[in-house]
Order: C-alpha cells, then sequence, then structure tokens
C-alpha cells in the first residue's frame, strides 16, 4: 500500500514537472517570436526610406532643369514658326517632331524643380552662356522671323543644329555630373533624339546646297 502511494506520488511530480517544463517553453518561443517580429520590422526598415533616396539630387540636377527649360522654350518657339515660314514639308514635319517632344519634358523638369523647392524658370526667362548652350541671339531669332520659304528653311535648319548641338552638350554633362536618375534618364534620351535629328538637317542642308 505504502509502494503504490509513492508511485502516485512520484506519478504526480512527473505530471508538475513537465507541466512547468511546457510552460516555460511556451514563454521561451513567445520571446523568439518577438524577437524575429523586431528583426523583421528593422530589415523592412530601409525599403522605407528607399524612395528618399531615389529622390536624392545635387546642384548639377538643377542646374540642367534650369537651363534645359529656357531652351526647349526656344526649341518650340522656332519650331512654332515652320508652320507659316516654311515652305519645305521635311522642315515642317521636323518642327511639329520637336514640339511634341519637348513640351512634355519642359513639364516634367518644372515638376522636378517645383519638387525640389527650386525656382522654375518664368517664361521669357533666358540664362547665362547662350552661346555654350547653343541658344539664338534676339538678333538671330529676329532673322529667323522676318525669313520665309528656302530662306526660312535654310535659316531654321542651321540655326537648329546649333541649337541641337547645345542641348546635347548640356546633357552630356548632366550624365556625367548628375545624381537624380530620371533625369540622367532624361538626358541620355535628349542625347540620342537630338543627335539623331541633327544629322537629318544636316542631310537637309546638304540637300540644298
Amino acid at each position: 500500500m505504502t509502494t503504490k502511494r509513492s508511485l502516485i506520488r512520484r506519478a504526480t511530480a512527473v505530471a508538475a514537472a513537465a507541466t512547468a517544463a511546457l510552460v516555460l517553453a511556451s514563454c521561451g518561443g513567445n520571446g523568439d517570436n518577438a524577437g524575429s517580429a523586431h528583426n523583421g520590422h528593422s530589415a523592412a526598415s530601409p525599403s522605407t526610406s528607399a524612395p528618399a533616396q531615389q529622390g536624392d539630387h545635387h546642384a548639377a540636377d538643377v542646374t540642367f532643369a534650369q537651363g534645359m527649360i529656357p531652351h526647349h522654350r526656344q526649341a518650340i518657339e522656332m519650331a512654332g514658326l515652320a508652320a507659316t515660314h516654311a515652305e519645305s514639308a521635311e522642315v515642317k514635319k521636323l518642327a511639329t517632331e520637336i514640339k511634341k517632344a519637348q513640351d512634355p519634358e519642359i513639364k516634367t523638369l518644372s515638376g522636378w524643380l517645383t519638387s525640389w523647392g527650386e525656382q522654375v524658370p518664368a517664361e521669357g526667362q533666358g540664362r547665362g552662356g547662350h552661346d555654350m548652350s547653343g541658344m539664338m541671339s534676339a538678333e538671330e531669332m529676329m532673322q529667323l522671323k522676318s525669313s520665309s520659304g528656302k530662306a526660312f528653311d535654310a535659316a531654321f535648319l542651321q540655326m537648329m543644329v546649333k541649337h541641337h548641338e547645345g542641348a546635347v552638350a548640356m546633357a552630356k554633362i548632366e550624365q556625367s555630373d548628375g545624381k537624380y536618375g530620371p533625369a540622367k534618364e532624361m538626358a541620355g534620351a535628349i542625347i540620342t533624339s537630338q543627335s539623331a535629328e541633327i544629322a537629318r538637317m544636316n542631310a537637309l542642308l546638304g540637300n540644298k546646297s
């Protein structure tokens, strides 16, 4: 009888120990899960800052945007004259393509400057270094506006080649010195498209000679 009671007490003790072990294990498991959740949150933290990193820019990007806006505006002004002044269908077609490509880029460039807290050049506002960027002088623009027919076609092509060469030079500076990814991508697109248009315009000028 005594032996039976001893066995019962021993079994009860073993059961109690097992229960305690389960409780401790359970607590330990919760601790691990909390740690995992914390670690997971820490791992996800860098991704929350990714958009800010993608939006990083510096002075070269601002210079590119503020310079390209008036540059594009002048190209669009020149192209707008072709509808009523040009004789060549090819010149009119090229002018339409220039306007179609550069107007949306002006809007994009202006949006970047606004988001950066930088000044968007006002309408009619030029910039320094016109000769370096291929910008036309006021006298050259008057010459273009006062010409028509074949004389306009020749002047337009010659001036727009110079203008495009300036844009390509500005875009190359952005590609080498810029930091803002979308601006560097636009610069690459400008180099590609306007280099092709320069080749077209030089061919047209060659055909006229």
